[in-house]
């Protein structure tokens, strides 16, 4: 008698945020599930803030699982059963568990972080620079708090009151003090220049938030941007053979870091390393 091995059951994931634009999540989930043998999809969901409840209570919980990008990081927390411990002191969610009809939230971006700088060998500690104050760069502040660096913030002036919050917060809530400037007052020497901000990105991708003599007297550079993968910043450090990583590396990192949630597997780095190829060729085009 023949045997019929039963099909693996198809899950559905998806990112929600608005505007979504030409995203490569989907491509790098659908690697990350070629990797791992996951049956699954992954699309998008474009919704607006004011869609943001009846989302979660008539469609979202039909999901596996989901990430959360801008506007909700903050926003979907309310209508979530939990928070991890890292998503609760960042105050912001970018991945979110379905299970049993209860939502619980998550941040990898932490994690997408820390692994994408320590595959380049880049390790927080000593002097280190973080760009802005904005969602990403209060993880990066926390990050670098607890790991016992050495933190200045550096932002725009308007942004003063926002980052002088912060800067309260971390010592609040880690103990360590961090230094407060203006972002052209960002010069010196530094064990790790990080930047949070938009400064590099597509269209204005001649601008860089410090100098480049800063950049050479750096020990390593991380940029969140990645469109384009070579920003001035990562040029620089390039030319001067400074450390460096890109934001690309780390929202791969993050979303196989969301799947390990998910589907509780793990990733090698080298197949990491092939996806983050395949996104940058995909960027590219």
């Amino acid at each position: 008698m023949k045997m019929t091995i039963p099909l693996k059951e198809k899950k559905h994931f998806c990112l929600i945020g608005s505007p979504l634009g030409h995203s490569v999540s989907p491509l790098i989930h659908k690697e990350l599930h070629r990797c791992a043998g996951i049956v699954g999809d992954y699309t998008l969901e474009e919704i607006k803030p004011e869609e943001l409840e009846s989302a979660v209570k008539n469609k979202l919980l039909s999901y596996d699982g989901f990430n959360v990008t801008i506007p909700h990081k903050s926003s979907i927390i309310p209508f979530l059963d939990s928070l991890s411990s890292r998503a609760e002191l960042f105050g912001a969610v970018n991945t979110v568990e379905v299970k049993d009809g209860k939502l619980y939230g998550h941040n990898t971006d932490c994690t997408g972080f820390l692994r994408s700088i320590e595959s380049e060998n880049i390790s927080v500690e000593g002097e280190v620079l973080i760009l802005g104050c904005g969602g990403v760069s209060r993880m990066f502040a926390y990050e670098c708090a607890m790991a016992g660096a050495d933190i200045t913030l550096a932002v725009r002036k308007q942004s003063f009151e926002k980052a002088g919050a912060l800067q309260d917060e971390i010592y609040r809530k880690t103990y360590r003090r961090a230094k407060l400037i203006k972002i052209e007052e960002a010069v010196g020497e530094y064990s790790l220049i990080i930047n949070g901000t938009p400064v590099g990105m597509f269209p204005n991708t001649d601008a860089c938030p410090v100098s480049r003599e800063t950049v050479e007297r750096s020990g390593a550079v991380f940029d969140t941007v990645y469109n384009p993968l070579d920003t001035k910043l990562i040029q620089y450090a390039r030319e001067s053979k400074v450390k460096n990583a890109n934001g690309l590396a780390m929202l791969v990192w993050q979303a196989a870091a969301a799947e390990e949630i998910w589907n509780g597997v793990e990733f090698k780095k080298e197949d990491i390393d092939k996806i983050i190829k395949t996104a940058g060729e995909r960027l590219g085009k």
